[in-house]
């Protein structure tokens, strides 16, 4: 097969402890998952299903070791056209199998495994669409906005229902909850995505994040964490 352009590198993920890459397909978020952080963005958890959004799927990465110079972590480039750039800690769940319509019985048989990211978002141009109710693809699906952990299989991590996730900024926490406390289960979210779209292998779901979402400024360190699943740090430069 021959192209007019030369081909992109697929992207990918990798997997804690070994040299296989996990391929990433296609990126889908859910919105306003803890009802604290519902609360915090104004909205009313008790009554509305879940929400999707999605990112590209070379938006999601994970800074490389080979990135550290001089004691510093990995570099994350803060992003253009924004001045209000939001952390937002998420389990990020991979798809090993796929399917529609999806019995939320069965739908754990569908992961791979799970890893901790964070989706960034430029909030000050969330807020303008959503002012001019425009669509926000923009604030939520730019370069780089999706820094992620190495996964972790089934095999190793089980499928966490609970446990903290947490995300320290500069060595203070900024956000703090826990997995059970999401409104929609994992099992739940695969379901309920699954009558809307043909779910495939390589699939990412990022599952939501507690309350405390705040500024990034260049220089702030970025640590975070789901206890019993994975962690994450880098730098915003």
């Amino acid at each position: 097969m021959t192209y007019a352009v030369p081909v992109p590198t697929p992207p990918s993920l990798p997997i804690s402890g070994s040299k296989t890459l996990f391929p990433v397909r296609r990126v889908f978020c859910v919105g306003r998952n803890y009802g604290d952080h519902a609360r915090e963005m104004g909205a009313d958890p008790n009554r509305e299903p879940p929400f999707f959004f999605l990112k590209p799927a070379d938006a999601v990465f994970t800074p490389k070791e080979t990135e550290i110079l001089d004691g510093t972590l990995p570099v994350v480039p803060y992003p253009p056209q924004t001045a209000d750039l939001h952390h937002e800690v998420e389990l990020v769940v991979a798809l090993g199998q796929g399917g529609t319509g999806i019995n939320p019985a069965d739908a754990l048989d569908t992961v791979w495994g799970y890893g901790v990211g964070v989706d960034l978002t430029r909030r000050d141009m969330q807020a303008e669409a959503k002012s001019l109710r425009r669509p926000w693809d923009l604030a939520k699906g730019f370069d780089w906005s999706g820094p992620c952990s190495p996964l972790r299989p089934v095999s190793a991590v089980g499928h966490p229902a609970d446990g903290r996730i947490w995300l320290d900024v500069d060595g203070v926490l900024r956000q703090e909850g826990d997995l059970r406390d999401q409104i929609w289960t994992v099992a739940e979210i695969i379901a309920h995505l699954s009558r809307s779209v043909a779910l495939r292998p390589g699939d990412l779901l990022f599952t939501g994040t507690p309350a405390g979402v705040g500024a990034l400024t260049r220089g702030s360190s970025v640590t975070a964490g789901i206890d019993g699943v994975a962690g994450l740090s880098f730098t915003i430069a």
